[in-house]
């Protein structure tokens, strides 16, 4: 049985962009698993940059580079983590902390 996507008011799980994130639950994405055909580096950093407010993936990113990960690591269509981003409206703050820790387009 099929239902319609809930929108505003009517979403049961409400959107939270205040909370606050601990140093332990940032540095959990570090250790994320990835298959087989996917750039470990590059999954990291999506899944980060995607579940993270602009504060929390800005720490996210110094424990990345800190542990020698590679911030320019491609998907399998080439892409590098920052030309996505860039790609992406209201994504300037991300666009710019990845920049700051050398990532390339």
């Amino acid at each position: 049985m099929k239902t319609e996507k809930k929108t505003g008011a009517d979403r049961t799980q409400p959107a939270v962009r205040d909370e606050w994130w601990s140093d332990e639950r940032i540095q959990s994405f570090l250790a994320l698993d990835t298959t087989a055909d996917e750039a470990p580096d590059f999954h990291v950093l999506s899944k980060a940059y995607r579940g993270m407010v602009a504060e929390a993936f800005s720490r996210f990113i110094t424990f990345f580079v800190e542990e020698g990960r590679n911030i320019n690591e491609k998907n399998y269509r080439g892409e590098t983590i920052l030309k996505i981003v860039s790609e992406h409206r209201n994504s300037e703050e991300y666009a710019k902390i990845l920049k700051q820790a050398g990532a390339e387009s």
